[in-house]
């Protein structure tokens, strides 16, 4: 499935900033793949809100404190994305029949 267009927006400005700054910055990521490379595989996988916020909380975790190592975009969303994007039961409908006195 292709992504949305939010979602290729985002991906363009990673692989921007992977053509731009990156090359100025070098290689300081602790994990495999790349933050950048997450980036982009999230966003394919999830689209754009849950793409975005799997982004972010990997860039939140790569810091001198954490041991890195190998870290895969999951195959399912987030909790939170996982129960907007599910299908809601429906109410019993009411036929127009019920609302008479």
């Amino acid at each position: 499935m292709k992504p949305s267009w939010p979602a290729r927006a985002l991906m363009a400005v990673v692989r921007g900033y992977r053509l731009m700054l990156s090359p100025w910055l070098g290689n300081a990521c602790r994990f495999e793949p790349t933050c950048s490379r997450y980036s982009l595989a999230a966003l394919e996988k999830h689209g754009a809100l849950a793409g975005s916020y799997l982004t972010v909380h990997r860039i939140l975790r790569c810091h001198p404190f954490c041991a890195g190592g190998h870290d895969p975009v999951p195959d399912n969303p987030p909790r939170l994305f996982s129960r907007l994007t599910s299908p809601v039961p429906c109410a019993p409908s009411s036929s127009p029949e019920s609302f008479h006195d």
